[in-house]
Order: structure tokens, then sequence, then C-alpha cells
């Protein structure tokens, strides 16, 4: 089948009777035309490249550049395969081999110039440019905030239904705990009843003993139903150091019998500043005291932890930062995740809920760490004058 003639082929095939004054005219013409086309490429957000069947780039939008690093003086010799690494193995393609004739669509993590998941689509020429020459449109969309978005959906499901098993578990625990109390209770009783005789009184001391434990486990049981049972938040306008001050007065004993030392510093902008947010005292309480804690256990006696404070136009930043062992980079990834724990009697759960309860107050929760060197965890705070904002008219 024939194909169509554009318009462009038309003027061309004209071409060698136009004067000097047409030929000029055709060639501004042309420049503008092309000048437009390159606005529309350079206006869209997806990336778009042009490369041929060996993978050397011919062409590359603003966007794809700013997406994979690339720089506009590489066209005609930079290659994708090394521009994206892991694009070829994805494809299925081995070194040397061209690209075929044929879509291809997958989703990549990409690492440079910036972390981020982008789409990939690759479309032949339905009709080359060049008589025998392949070539191939690239288009890259990215799903960074998609994806990221699905797997916290994710994740919160998957945390939400383990929550609600060991809710469960944790509140039919109370059955038995009751029942012992009660036994015990009757058990005391009867005992007083008795002459007192060295064998009576090891029994009292033993009775007391499991008294005491069986307390101790119903306090446990009390204290876990009210750290992991959804609650909305009561927001109020308060101060985050005044609620800081008031998380460290309670465990300022502990810090002292551990030698560690606490400094809080404070960059605001601006001195009249303070760092107000909207949030529910008790849950930010909640939020302080598990990071305080993990940074106490994390350092030796004479440790140091840092609380810093500083903003923009629309966030607040808390970071709490130790001199403790750190965590290895293998360990990171999963630090938000129930149930993992480094610590030989840690319950795997004080950081979960730091980042539930940041999630349902609008902020953030960030951990950097090295083995040796500390953590640093970054709280982030939406500020009470933005979290609604009003559209100008």
């Amino acid at each position: 089948m024939a194909r169509k003639e554009s318009s462009l082929d038309r003027v061309l095939g004209r071409i060698e009777s136009l004067d000097v004054t047409n030929l000029a005219n055709l060639a501004q013409k042309l420049a503008r035309e092309r000048a437009y086309l390159e606005t529309i490429f350079n206006t869209t957000l997806e990336g778009i490249l042009v490369v041929d069947e060996d993978g050397v780039v011919e062409y590359a939008n603003e966007s794809s550049c700013r997406m994979i690093g690339f720089n506009q003086a590489d066209v005609g010799s930079a290659v994708l395969w090394r521009l994206i690494p892991s694009l070829r193995g994805s494809l299925g393609l081995l070194d040397g081999e061209p690209l075929r004739d044929s879509i291809r669509s997958r989703e990549l993590e990409l690492t440079y110039p910036e972390p981020r998941y982008a789409r990939i689509y690759i479309l032949p020429f339905k009709e080359p440019v060049e008589e025998g020459a392949k070539q191939f449109v690239v288009m890259l969309s990215d799903i960074t905030r998609d994806k990221i978005s699905s797997e916290e959906n994710l994740e919160s499901e998957k945390i939400a239904s383990i929550l609600l098993l060991a809710a469960g578990v944790a509140h039919e625990l109370g059955n038995p705990l009751n029942s012992l109390t009660i036994h015990l209770q009757l058990m005391e009783r009867q005992l007083k009843k008795l002459e007192a005789t060295p064998s009576t009184e090891k029994l009292a001391d033993s009775l007391q003993i499991s008294r005491g434990e069986v307390e101790r486990l119903d306090g446990i049981v009390k204290n876990f139903l009210e750290a992991i049972r959804p609650q909305r938040p009561d927001l109020q306008l308060l101060n985050l150091h005044e609620v800081l001050e008031e998380v460290l007065q309670f465990v300022r004993s502990e810090l002292t019998d551990r030698e560690i030392s606490v400094e809080v510093e404070v960059d605001m902008g601006t001195s009249s500043e303070l760092p107000i947010v909207q949030a529910d005292k008790n849950q930010l309480k909640q939020v302080f005291f598990n990071l305080i804690k993990n940074a106490m256990e994390a350092m030796q006696p004479g440790g140091s932890l840092q609380v810093k404070t500083r903003s923009d136009e629309e966030r607040i930043f808390l970071q709490f930062g130790d001199t403790g062992s750190g965590i290895q980079q293998a360990d990171l990834p999963r630090v938000f995740e129930p149930y993992h724990t480094t610590k030989e009697d840690g319950n795997g759960l004080g950081l979960m809920i730091v980042q539930r309860i940041m999630r349902e107050h609008g902020g953030h929760v960030g951990i950097d760490s090295q083995p040796g060197d500390g953590t640093v965890v970054t709280l982030d705070f939406p500020k009470e004058n933005r979290r609604i904002r009003m559209l100008e008219g």
C-alpha cells in the first residue's frame, strides 16, 4: 500500500523550482514549525527520547533529561542502556543485540540523578526517517508518587490486619489474667487463716510475687492495647517544644542514670515564630517517648541526644539524633515493619506506632543511620497555618 503524501512531501517535491526568496521563506517556516514542536515536547511532563536499534539517543526532550540525568551535548553518542543499565535486562536483551520491532512497557526504579520510579514505553517508528534505519520512541512517565502511595496503602492494610489480630489476642489474655487475680486473692485469704509457720510465710511470699507478676502482665496488655488501637487524633494547637519538654521531664531521671546529655536546638527562621502544630497531645507524647527511649537504649553511658527544630514555609521538622550504635543498612528498610526489632527484649512496635501516628497527623517520619555513627529520626509536621489554604480568587 502506497504511503500517503504529506504537505511536507509536496513542498519538498517542488523545492528545486523555488527561487532564493521562496527558499528563505520555506526555511523560516520549517524553523518555526520545529521550534513549535520542540516547545510542545519540552512542555510535556513525560520524557520523550528517540533511539536507534542499538539504543543510541538521537533526540531527548527536557523532561527525559531531568529524569535520567542526560546531557543534550551527548545526543548522537550516548547509549540508553548505559544511562539506565537495568533497562537492557528488563527488556530481555543480550549485549550487542539490537532492539526488536515490538512495543515494550516496563516499570523501572531509577537511582540517578535522584531515586524515582518510572514506567517506560518503547514503540517502533512505523515509517523510518531514513531507508533501512530503525528508530524507536521511548516515553518515560514518572510514577513515583503513585508507586509510593500504593505501597503505603498496602503497608497500612498489612499493619492494620496484624494489629487487629494482635489486639484480639491481647484482649483474650485479659480473661485468664482476671481469673488468675481472683484465685490468687482467694488463696491469700485462705492462707491468712492458717497458723503462721516458715512454710506459710514462704508461700505468702510466692503469692505476693505471683500477684505482682500478674499485675505487671495486665499492665503490659493494657498499654499494648492503648498503643495499637486506632484512635482519631483529638487535634488542638500545640507547641512542639512544650510537649517535648514534658516528655523530657518524665524521663529525666532515667537519662541521668544513663549519663546521657540532651541538647535542644531551635532554628525557626524568625525569632518570633513558634513550632505550632495541630496535634493530639497524648499521641504526640507517645511519639516523643518512643523515639527518646529508642535513643537511650542505643547509647552507652555518656551518650548524647540532640533534638533540632527547623522549618520552611509549609513544614516543621523535628530531628532526634543520637550517638548510639546505629542501624545496619540492610535493616533500615524494615525498621517500620511490625515485630521487626534488633533488640533482645524489643517488641518491634515502637517505630511502627510512631509512623502510624505521624500519618494520622498529616506528617511523615524518616530515618537515617550508619553503624557506629548513630541514628537520626526526622519528624515532618504540616504547619498549623498551612493545613488548610484558601485559593486566591
